[in-house]
């Protein structure tokens, strides 16, 4: 993900998000709706998100130090997990808890009229921001379906983004659906399901995006066809008989770490070996412009060698 387009749909994100629960807040003091009062908290923690996304995406920028020697890639992936865990998952709590004493002590929603024209505004702006990730992420995700592009991106900003718009406007339709069968039934039980609704919706993106986060700051390796095609670029190079094994770990979204034992000619010098060696490198980060980081330990060839093992 190129850190443009990354941070122009974060801004999209944190641009509606303000705006909208604004105009929530506006509709839940003259309405009384906890639908209304649960998209805006909602929305509101949306902000909060984006702003660590950034936070995160600043912070990995930095040098790296004798203490990290590897530098600070995954302070993206910690700031993406924590979003996950702690902004959606405060914001589903609330929202269960609102649905859940709507429920048990209704009342009317006071000027309906406020919460739908808030409503339609705030599905007006959420897609605008929903659209911009969408155009975003086209330009990265390539052949891949949404599942595997949400599953497989390094990057965290954008599947977050994207998890987050879709919530929030699956969430503003089910505040739509609650207030409206409030107002048409005169029942405020239906406030509190469709803000039972959203908690429950909330909560569901948190553990989605909470697994698919963790895998990243624990470390994630290439995908299989990635490792065929450093394996391929490795075992291009003249002095490289063949890869015995290899491992890969991205260290930050855009920086690959590999580590790989190169089977060489016996007859090969030294001088030979490094210049193999070398070319190899070169030939890997032509292929895969991630790989930041390349150990290579040459080993002489052997016969009884396995194929390149890569787990």
């Amino acid at each position: 993900m190129s850190a443009e387009g990354g941070t122009k749909a974060i801004i999209a994100a944190l641009a509606a998000n303000l705006g909208i629960a604004a105009s929530k807040l506006v509709a839940f003091v003259f309405t009384g709706s906890s639908s209304m009062l649960a998209e805006s908290i909602h929305s509101l923690a949306d902000s909060g998100n984006q702003g660590l996304l950034i936070l995160g995406r600043k912070r990995s920028e930095r040098d790296r130090t004798p203490e990290h020697p590897f530098g600070y890639g995954r302070e993206r992936f910690f700031y993406a997990f924590v979003v996950a865990v702690v902004l959606f998952t405060v914001g589903a709590a609330f929202s269960l808890y609102e649905g859940v004493e709507k429920v048990l002590h209704p009342h009317h929603v006071e000027s309906p009229a406020w919460a739908f024209a808030v409503l339609i505004a705030a599905i007006a702006m959420e897609s605008f921001s929903f659209r911009t990730a969408i155009k975003e992420s086209n330009a990265l995700r390539a052949d891949k379906s949404w599942v595997q592009f949400i599953r497989r991106a390094k990057a965290p900003e954008l599947p977050v983004v994207l998890l987050e718009d879709a919530a929030a406007l699956i969430g503003l339709v089910l505040a739509l659906f609650g207030v409206t069968m409030a107002v048409v039934t005169g029942d405020g039980v239906w406030d509190g399901i469709g803000t039972i609704a959203i908690g429950l919706l909330l909560a569901c993106v948190a553990t989605v995006l909470a697994i698919e986060t963790k895998s990243l700051l624990i470390g994630e390796g290439a995908d299989p066809d990635q490792e065929k095609r450093i394996v391929a670029a490795l075992e291009s190079a003249e002095e490289v008989d063949h890869v015995i094994h290899l491992r890969t770990e991205y260290i930050g979204p855009e920086e690959l770490l590999i580590a790989a034992k190169i089977a060489v000619h016996h007859d090969d010098t030294a001088a030979q070996v490094a210049r193999g060696i070398d070319a190899a490198e070169a030939r890997v980060r032509a292929e895969l412009p991630e790989a930041r980081l390349i150990y290579l330990e040459p080993a002489l060839a052997d016969k009884k060698d396995e194929a390149p093992t890569t787990h």
